[in-house]
């Protein structure tokens, strides 16, 4: 049981924030320690998929939250625009802006009694059976019981429960962006195009459109979404798209620019008073769009079981075993669909979109239903 108990969770995103509150409605004692000095508005669009937004549900912040419900996703030629494949999405899909459900959870935590410490960055995390032990950025070292580590793609947790894990880059870069407004229906749009892809879909009730763009390239990019770049950049590597891209991207007035590395699932994802979720434990290509929707689902299946063993060790285990080989599919099928996204001009591509249109006029439930283990999945049952 969760009532009573005294849970620390290191990190206030989507992840930390979800499982602060997952515990906290079962009656824990929840603080979580978040490095920056305030939730403010920061990065740009999400897709959370059926499978998080049951979680959403279950936390009782899905009405809430301001999202835009998702009525299709279209596969569209980079040069003509013309369609390859679409998908009717008769399920939740919803856009959301990662603010706007930062800020829902945020505010739901807040309701819960979650306390927010801001301004508390962890750099060295040290397991131990009944304790954790946390060196902080002002050299501040605080003892805590049982801690959750949601700290992101560079976990100090995840470093001291894998210090030989190690990420390589793919030779993949990815730009992130927002636009005004171009009256986008609610439709996810992929345009793909050799050794290079572009999404696009709309937000906040239709005034902005959010952009993720991909290119293969030779030289290395440094990981996090934070480095800023020229949007000349953007533009030019998608010069050659058609001219409702070009259109978009000359509306692009800030963008930053990210590395793709592929970090193998964590092994341990437990120690001690310790555990791990979301990226701290999966990273993942963007490519199924689960980055969020993973750490949703790690928030609400890692408090059930706290809440529902007698030990640490047993609720870990349990976790670690439903989670790691659900999490290791997902990251493999988005390895998969990068290069799906970017075949270059000749027989295997023209192949490959005459039967995905052939599947869209004849078959269409043939591909989707090549996804329903990831979409289907509920977690909260």
């Amino acid at each position: 049981m969760l009532i009573g108990k005294e849970i620390t969770v290191i990190g206030g995103g989507i992840g930390g924030l979800a499982a602060a509150l997952a515990c906290a409605r079962r009656g824990a004692a929840v603080t979580v320690l978040e490095q920056a000095q305030e939730i403010a508005e920061v990065g740009a669009g999400l897709q959370i998929s059926p499978n998080g937004y049951v979680v959403l549900q279950a936390l009782g912040v899905a009405e809430d939250l301001r999202a835009t419900r998702a009525t299709r996703v279209r596969l569209r030629d980079f040069r003509k625009g013309a369609d390859v494949f679409t998908m009717d999405l008769s399920r939740p899909f919803h856009f959301v802006h990662r603010a706007d459900l930062i800020e829902t959870l945020r505010a739901a935590c807040e309701g819960a009694g979650v306390r927010i410490r801001l301004g508390t960055a962890v750099k060295e995390v040290t397991p131990d059976a009944d304790v954790t032990r946390l060196r902080l950025a002002d050299g501040a070292r605080e003892d805590h019981g049982l801690t959750l580590a949601a700290d992101g793609l560079h976990s100090a947790a995840r470093a001291a429960l894998n210090p030989r894990s190690r990420p390589f880059f793919t030779g993949q870069v990815a730009w992130r962006a927002l636009a005004p407004s171009r009256d986008l229906p609610p439709e996810a749009h992929v345009f793909m195009g050799p050794g290079r892809h572009l999404v696009r879909y709309p937000l906040r009730d239709g005034t902005l459109t959010n952009i993720v763009a991909v290119e293969e390239r030779d030289s290395f990019a440094a990981e996090g979404w934070h480095h800023a770049d020229d949007p000349a950049n953007l533009r030019a590597a998608f010069t050659d798209f058609c001219q409702e891209i070009k259109a978009l991207l000359g509306d692009v007035e800030v963008t930053n620019i990210w590395g793709l590395s592929r970090h193998p699932v964590a092994k341990h994802w437990h120690g001690g008073a310790l555990a791990l979720l979301g990226d701290a434990a999966h990273p993942t290509l963007p490519f199924l769009a689960q980055g969020a929707n993973m750490a949703l689902e790690d928030a609400f299946v890692l408090a059930r079981c706290l809440n529902d063993h007698d030990t640490i060790e047993a609720a870990f285990t349990r976790y670690q075993a439903i989670r790691k080989p659900r999490t290791a599919r997902i990251v493999e099928a988005a390895n998969d669909n990068a290069a799906n996204y970017h075949l270059r001009p000749g027989p295997y591509r023209f192949a490959a979109h005459s039967a995905l249109r052939l599947a869209a006029r004849f078959a269409p439930h043939a591909v989707t239903n090549r996804f329903n283990w990831l979409y289907h999945h509920d977690v909260t049952r």
